[in-house]
C-alpha cells in the first residue's frame, strides 16, 4: 500500500558541509564527550542524531526499508532560529528551503517539501513563504507553536495568515526548543514528551479562540503529534466557552466546532489513541507522519498502521496516503 509521510525532517547538507570548515551563518558544530554531533545555535547546544547527517540517497534507502514511498520533507526544528537576528534566520531559511526544493526536483516521485521561515519578522517570513510557494515548488511551511513566546493569534501575525491562505500553503506546526513545560522542569525528557503536546493544544486553542480560523476560513493547518492534548481536552474548552465571557470574545461557536478545520498527524503511539483521534475529528483529517529521523519517531510506522485491528482498510488507506495526496495535490 502507498504511504506519504508529512512529518520527516531535514538537517541540510549545506549545514554539514559549511561546518566542516567554519560556521554556517553563525551556527557551529562540534562533538560532545560521547562523540555525538551537536549544532551550536545562539550559544545553545543541540544534539543531532546519526541519521540527521544522511544524504538524500541514504534517506531514500531508509524510506524503502520502512515502506515509505514519499516524504514531505520539513526542516530540522532546531534551525527555526527565531531568537537570532532576522538576517541570520532569513539566510538559514533560504539555504534549507533551496536544498529541499533541490531534493524535490531530483526525486519528484519520492519527495515533496515544506519550508522554514524567519517568523520573528512577519514581512520577511511572508516574502520567503511566497518564494517557497511560487518559485521553489514547495507545499507550505513548518513553524513553531510560538514566536519567541508570542502565540500566532497576535495581531502582528494576521498578514502572515492572510498570505498563507491566499497562497494555499499548508502550515505544519511542530515545536522547536523550549516548551511550556520547560520552566517547570527540564528533567525526564518531559519538556518534549509532555510539553510538545501542551504546546500543540495551546496552538489550537489560541488560533480558534483568537478568531484566526474565522477570519481566514480557507487556511490549511496540520497539527503535529496528533494535535497534542487538543482532542482529549476539547470538552473543557467547550465548557469554558459556555460559561466564561472572555472565551467567547472572538468566536460565536464552541471550540469543538473547529476541530475539523485542522489536520492532525498520526503520531500518537497507541492504537486506542489513534482510534480516538479518528473518531473525534474524522478519518479524512488524519494524515501519516513518522518524525523521521529522531528517537521519538515510530519504529515501523507503515506496519504499525497496517496491523491495527480497529481500523478499516479504507481508514488505513486514507491515513497512509489518500488524505495527503488530496491535501497537497501530490
Amino acid at each position: 500500500m502507498r504511504s506519504v509521510d508529512v512529518h520527516a525532517h531535514l538537517t541540510p547538507q549545506c549545514f554539514w558541509q559549511a561546518t566542516e570548515r567554519g560556521d554556517w551563518h553563525t551556527i557551529m558544530r562540534e562533538k560532545d564527550a560521547r562523540g555525538r554531533e551537536q549544532a551550536i545555535v545562539g550559544g545553545k547546544r543541540q544534539v543531532l542524531p546519526p541519521r540527521a547527517r544522511w544524504n538524500p540517497e541514504e534517506r531514500l534507502a531508509d524510506m524503502d526499508s520502512l515502506g515509505v514511498d514519499v516524504q514531505v520533507v520539513s526542516p530540522y526544528v532546531g534551525f527555526y532560529n527565531y531568537h537570532l537576528e532576522t538576517a541570520v534566520a532569513a539566510a538559514t531559511s533560504r539555504d534549507c528551503n533551496d536544498e529541499i526544493a533541490g531534493m524535490v526536483r531530483a526525486w519528484p516521485e519520492r519527495f515533496a517539501g515544506l519550508g522554514t521561515l524567519p517568523m520573528q519578522d512577519v514581512k520577511t517570513a511572508i516574502s520567503e513563504l511566497e518564494r517557497c510557494m511560487t518559485r521553489l515548488g514547495l507545499k507550505g511551511a513548518e513553524i513553531n507553536d510560538h514566536v519567541n513566546g508570542r502565540t500566532l493569534d497576535e495581531p502582528e501575525f494576521r498578514p502572515f495568515w492572510r498570505a498563507a491562505e491566499q497562497l494555499g500553503a499548508l502550515i505544519f506546526f511542530h515545536q522547536g526548543g523550549e516548551t511550556l513545560v520547560t520552566p517547570r522542569t527540564t528533567r525526564y525528557h518531559l519538556p518534549n514528551t509532555i510539553g510538545n503536546l501542551v504546546d500543540r493544544a495551546v496552538t489550537f486553542a489560541t488560533l480558534v479562540s483568537g478568531g484566526v480560523m474565522d477570519e481566514y476560513p480557507d487556511l490549511k493547518i496540520c497539527l503535529g503529534h496528533g494535535g497534542g492534548y487538543t482532542c482529549y481536552g476539547i470538552g473543557r474548552l467547550d465548557r469554558g466557552w459556555q460559561v466564561r465571557a472572555e472565551a467567547r470574545e472572538h468566536i460565536t461557536k464552541p471550540p469543538s466546532a473547529y476541530l475539523r478545520r485542522f489536520y492532525y498527524d498520526c503520531i500518537v503511539y497507541t492504537e486506542p489513541a489513534l482510534r480516538f483521534l479518528i473518531d473525534t475529528v474524522g478519518v479524512d483529517r488524519v494524515v501519516f507522519g513518522t518524525d523521521w529521523p529522531y528517537d521519538m519517531a515510530l519504529d515501523w510506522p507503515v506496519s504499525w498502521i497496517l496491523a491495527m485491528d480497529t481500523l478499516s482498510q479504507a481508514e488505513k488507506e486514507a491515513i497512509l496516503w489518500k488524505n495527503l495526496e488530496k491535501l497537497l495535490n501530490l
